[in-house]
């Protein structure tokens, strides 16, 4: 009988640890300071539904009003806005735009989905954040990007008025500078490119920035394989933020104050599929970064028609109000940049641009809206590759009504050691 109870009691405690990690979420380990535990605390809400995604996922539906966004002190008293104040797609060139939209039609309802939607959904007034599951110990730099030190900043060129040539991140892109933008789209190939270290990742997408190359104001939405962040290799949906070039502000999806989610029917940080591959018909993913005009609040919308929410003013300075630059492509993050030995954590599919068989990453139907009012491909364009031998970019306007840019590379290769 004593051998019983013992047995008992070790089952029941062995229960309540597995159940105290499934309910945080987090993996503890060691004790936490007072600043990692207050930020453990703003990422976990109180779910009123949770949803278990086949891909191992676990879907939390958090109120709206108690998401993280409202933890910044910014926003303490910010009141949500739930939907743009006017239909984004819609321009003086009404008739153009709504026949853009419709022609797309066919090609969005056949794109990519979420695996967690196929396993729940979430009520009305809660929005899905996908669950941490964070060492304790690396708390305080989870969801950032890796900045590149303002010593090794200070030491890089100024001779081109641009966000890219910082020490540990390879970017292949096309870029559209020196005029005010208030919106950005484009169509993005869906792809699973190796990423070979864990504190590396891969990201394709449409970005937004204003500001000096060392301190500048960024928002950035598209796929991304970031095992740092999401603890896999799956290809992730993926915003981004930040006001000072990442070194203090900023983080990915909702892992810290900031992006007020208003849809239900999207989870940020969730997988993706179906991947492209090279013997079937491409998958994309349509992103369209936007500024409501009368609340300055900056807008993602995903698919044509879902608008997944946005970062509010409050956020920023210059970017409240205009962007000098914006970004289509790719970006690797490594130490191993430069080499030799280079990382072989790949860009786009992790094939070089192939513009030909289109068997690389591209970025199509790329659109700004400038102070013309107008969506419209950018009057002035050049594209750009930190490391031509590793991930290079083609941009191909010739013969073709709407230009098309495609970019990508497996990183170490014979040409790029």
């Amino acid at each position: 009988m004593g051998k019983n109870i013992i047995g008992d009691g070790l089952m029941f405690k062995m229960l309540v640890v597995i159940l105290t990690v499934i309910v945080c979420g987090v993996v503890e380990v060691g004790s936490l300071s007072k600043h990692e535990s207050k930020k453990m605390n703003s990422l976990r809400k109180q779910a009123t539904k949770s949803i278990q995604s086949e891909d191992g996922d676990i879907i939390d539906c958090v109120s709206i009003y108690d998401q993280p966004a409202f933890d910044h002190p910014a926003l303490r008293n910010h009141t949500i806005q739930m939907a743009p104040t006017y239909d984004p797609t819609m321009d003086k060139h009404s008739k153009k735009a709504t026949a853009e939209k419709e022609g797309m039609g066919e090609k969005n309802s056949m794109g990519v989905k979420q695996p967690w939607r196929n396993s729940g959904s979430c009520p009305k007034e809660t929005i899905p954040i996908r669950r941490i599951r964070k060492h304790a110990n690396s708390v305080y730099s989870y969801g950032k990007k890796r900045p590149t030190p303002l010593l090794e900043i200070a030491q890089l060129s100024n001779s081109r008025s641009s966000h890219f040539l910082l020490k540990n991140h390879s970017k292949a892109i096309l870029l559209a500078v020196g005029n005010n933008f208030n919106g950005a789209k484009g169509d993005i190939k869906v792809c699973n490119p190796n990423v070979e270290f864990d504190d590396e990742y891969s990201t394709s997408q449409v970005a937004l920035l204003t500001g000096p190359y060392y301190n500048y104001e960024a928002i950035e939405s598209g796929w991304a394989v970031n095992p740092g962040v999401y603890g896999d290799r799956q290809t992730r949906l993926f915003v981004y933020w930040t006001i000072d070039a990442s070194h203090k502000t900023g983080c990915f999806d909702l892992t810290c104050p900031g992006f007020v989610q208003t849809s239900n029917e999207i989870a940020l940080g969730s997988a993706i599929y179906p991947i492209s591959t090279s013997a079937e018909l491409p998958f994309e993913i349509t992103m369209f970064l936007f500024r409501d005009f009368e609340t300055n609040n900056w807008w993602v919308q995903y698919g044509e028609s879902i608008n997944i929410g946005y970062w509010p003013s409050e956020l920023f300075k210059a970017l409240k109000y205009t962007a000098e630059t914006v970004q289509w492509g790719g970006e690797v993050y490594s130490t191993k940049l430069g080499g030799p030995p280079h990382t072989a954590t790949g860009m786009g599919n992790g094939k070089f641009p192939d513009y030909i068989s289109g068997d690389s990453g591209w970025v199509k139907r790329i659109r700004v809206r400038d102070n013309s009012m107008i969506l419209k491909f950018p009057n002035f364009v050049e594209h750009y590759s930190d490391e031509y031998d590793c991930y290079d970019v083609d941009f191909i306007r010739e013969y073709l009504d709407d230009p098309e840019l495609y970019y990508g590379g497996p990183g170490k290769n014979w040409r790029c050691p």
